[in-house]
């Protein structure tokens, strides 16, 4: 009978070490799915982000005067709101 509740015992640490190793498998490999996925979106929002810097430095080298116009607009509309909310506090 002990022989039988200790073989019982064995088999059912052997199937929690086979579950468990299948978790880990499983979570090793959610992790590096999701970290693969960060890499990529990384790279896009680079590559988006150097596309953009690429555009606005042709832009600003095809019409200097409209660049300057344009920053100096919104510079003075980022100060009056900034004016607006500093009177409000």
């Amino acid at each position: 009978m002990s022989q039988t509740l200790v073989e019982k015992a064995g088999e059912h640490i052997a199937q929690s070490v086979r579950e468990a190793s299948c978790m880990t498998a499983a979570i090793t490999d959610a992790v590096a799915d999701g970290v693969e996925a960060a890499r990529r979106v990384a790279k896009q929002g680079g590559d988006a982000a150097e596309d953009f810097m690429n555009d606005s430095t042709r832009r600003v080298q095809r019409n200097p005067l409209l660049a300057v116009a344009a920053t100096l607009v919104v510079g003075l509309g980022v100060g009056v709101l900034a004016g607006l909310s500093m009177k409000r506090k």
